[in-house]
């Protein structure tokens, strides 16, 4: 059974990211959206938490605030709103942490 973890929240100002990972289970993708997309910016503290997880990050969200595709740390997916969905749609269930 694997899960959709959605995290909104920048994580340098809520403890959600962390939450999230620390629920994650292999099988799980982790979704950044909105100022959740700063935990992938490559060498930031929170970058760290991001090791060995399947994470995507939500492209138009990057873009809002401009990060670049170049800036996220490796391995890392960029998805538009239609991978969105198909990440969802792919999930047996999802959770957002506020």
């Amino acid at each position: 059974m694997s899960m959709l973890h959605i995290v909104n929240k920048s994580p340098y100002e809520r403890n959600s990211l962390t939450a999230a990972v620390g629920h994650m289970k292999d099988a799980d993708t982790l979704l950044l959206i909105e100022d959740g997309v700063y935990a992938a910016v490559k060498g930031g503290a929170a970058a760290a938490e991001l090791e060995g997880k399947t994470v995507s990050v939500l492209g138009a969200d990057l873009a809002a605030r401009g990060i670049g595709v170049d800036k996220l740390v490796d391995g890392a997916s960029v998805v538009d709103y239609s991978g969105f969905v198909d990440l969802v749609e792919s999930t047996d269930k999802s959770q957002s942490w506020l």
